[in-house]
């Protein structure tokens, strides 16, 4: 393809998809060009993949496969367990969603998924990139998949100057143009494969991309500027102070969260409300679900959440034992089967390198 014709959305999509068939990245979730592929597992990576890592989910879209490999097993499975195997991935509400909308399916959809997006936009945790994606992944139908490595891509493909997120319908429009009807999960994929690989945020591969030629960005030397983003505030901080709190046989008194909210349904170590002020220990200690002869142990764990970062301080103590309400003592070498989220794992790395 040489001269105009390399522009058109035809010529580009061909190129495009003449680039994924020779270069994709073979992931555990991906089916090849030309095969049906599962909705379940298009379903459940995509959930997984938001706002994570490729290589961070590898591991989780294993051990959900085997464990539940249809949407009916996981609809059944029970919600401690699969919580526990979500933790440490993050944004705990998405597995949450997840066994919502697998018992939806389960139970008004015969364990079939809707293959329309109006259809999958009506299942808990489905937004419009992911119903998009599964319509076009899972059942072969065009459909308009933008996330934020297409984002990119459509920046700088067309110079996109407009900040981000007020350019976000333009981008999506300008992705319609592109779309091609054919091999919709395919070309879907292969703009995802475009912007992780080579159109990356920096140091972009322009040399290697199949749209090179007709790349205004790279044309006006501003790709590496694109998408441009609206400069985020800066995250507050937030302090807390955790309890590790002891039994006479070395178990540690752990507690579920509440449903909804921050980390809701995983399992915690007890603490303050997190907040911007300071903590003294006489106001931090009548949250605590015990009461104790408290010491405080050395250091202070930090996290960061999308919107604060967060400083807890521990104070250990030891309790007689007995039961407390939405409480249980879990000994330290059973804490590995709990659903503790990574700011809770961090906790328990600090308490048990000082025991």
């Amino acid at each position: 393809m040489t001269g105009q014709n390399l522009t058109t959305p035809g010529a580009l999509s061909a190129r495009l998809l003449d680039w994924y068939d020779a270069e994709r990245r073979h992931l555990p979730w991906r089916y090849a060009p030309g095969q049906v592929a599962d909705p379940y597992r298009v379903w459940l990576s995509e959930v997984m993949l938001q706002q994570t890592t490729v290589a961070a989910v590898v591991p989780y879209f294993k051990t959900f496969t085997t464990r539940w490999p249809t949407v009916t097993d996981l609809a059944g499975a029970d919600d401690e367990a699969v919580m526990a195997a979500w933790a440490g991935l993050g944004y705990y509400a998405r597995a949450r969603n997840l066994l919502k909308c697998a018992r939806v399916v389960r139970d008004q959809h015969d364990g079939q998924f809707p293959d329309t997006e109006d259809g999958l936009r009506r299942l808990p945790g489905i937004g419009t990139y992911t119903a998009a994606a599964i319509t076009a992944i899972a059942f072969g139908k065009r459909a308009v998949v933008v996330d934020g490595n297409v984002e990119r891509v459509i920046s700088r493909m067309f110079a996109v100057t407009d900040p981000l997120p007020g350019s976000k319908e333009q981008i999506r429009v300008l992705a319609d143009t592109l779309t091609p009807q054919d091999r919709a999960g395919d070309y879907a994929q292969a703009m995802m494969d475009l912007g992780a690989t080579l159109c990356s945020p920096r140091n972009p591969a322009c040399g290697l991309c199949p749209w090179m030629m007709a790349c205004e960005g790279r044309k006006q030397g501003i790709a590496e500027k694109l998408p441009a983003k609206v400069a985020k505030a800066e995250k507050p901080l937030r302090r807390g102070i955790a309890f590790w709190i002891v039994r006479w046989d070395g178990a540690v008194l752990l507690r579920r969260r509440a449903p909804e909210g921050l980390l809701g349904g995983m399992t915690e170590i007890p603490s303050t409300p997190w907040r911007e002020g300071d903590w003294s220990r006489e106001d931090a200690i009548l949250y605590s679900p015990v009461s104790a002869d408290w010491h405080p142990l050395r250091g202070l764990v930090r996290h960061t959440f999308t919107h604060f970062h967060l400083e807890l301080s521990v104070l250990s103590g030891v309790a007689k034992g007995g039961e407390y309400p939405g409480c249980r003592w879990v000994l330290p070498e059973d804490m590995d089967g709990e659903a503790l989220p990574t700011v809770m794992r961090k906790i328990v790395r600090l308490a048990l390198g000082q025991g």
